[in-house]
């Protein structure tokens, strides 16, 4: 059976959507910020990086949102969330969640991780100062030039719809009006009237 290791309001959302979709047999253990699990010897034999999301499959584990999704994708074809056979047509999908991964979750990370860049308080300030201009721009990119519709990657539905839902979910607390990015909006709320996606949610809440 596959575990996936999740923190509530982080990118593990994504795979935790994309296990539910899948039709997997599969459990989730919570790693609890709040009380530094993240850096307890327990975790850090799962995933030494001290992050979520990990996922321990019976090859071993796996970390990274982009190789997380992939494998579930792969693993599971016939599922809603099955990724193509065609090379071309998946590696497409590995480039929209790449972005997702080195760009947007970068931008939004300098809110609260700008330490991991610099000590010195005023840049750090600096740094957060700029997430919403940062997180509209990549926004923007995706709005217009990115996202196919109705889902991400156009007619089919695919592993990178959970992971934008996710770190669309971001832009409010990050300072940005969601209602600038009229598409995403509207994935954003057509992800979340799916059963998978309510039914982890659900949970998440519960």
């Amino acid at each position: 059976m596959l575990k996936l290791y999740f923190t509530p309001a982080t990118c593990s959302l994504a795979s935790h959507i994309a296990l539910e979709e899948s039709g997997a047999r599969y459990e989730v253990q919570r790693v609890d910020f709040s009380r530094q699990e993240q850096r307890s010897p327990e975790f850090l034999r799962v995933n030494p990086k001290g992050r979520v999301p990990a996922l321990v499959t019976d090859d071993g584990v796996l970390t990274e949102t982009p190789a997380i999704l992939a494998y579930i994708g792969q693993s599971f074809p016939g599922s809603p969330i099955g990724v193509p056979s065609d090379p071309f047509a998946f590696a497409r999908i590995q480039s929209f969640n790449s972005y997702l991964c080195s760009t947007v979750h970068v931008a939004h990370a300098h809110k609260r991780r700008g330490s991991r860049w610099a000590d010195d308080p005023a840049a750090i300030e600096a740094m957060t100062l700029k997430v919403a201009s940062n997180m509209s721009d990549c926004f923007e990119l995706i709005e217009t030039d990115m996202f196919a519709g109705p889902w991400v990657m156009g007619e089919t539905y695919s592993i990178a719809d959970p992971y934008l839902f996710t770190l669309a979910g971001w832009l409010e607390g990050d300072g940005v009006d969601p209602a600038r990015f009229p598409k995403v909006l509207d994935h954003r709320r057509r992800m979340a009237e799916r059963p998978a996606v309510k039914k982890v949610l659900a949970a998440l809440e519960g």
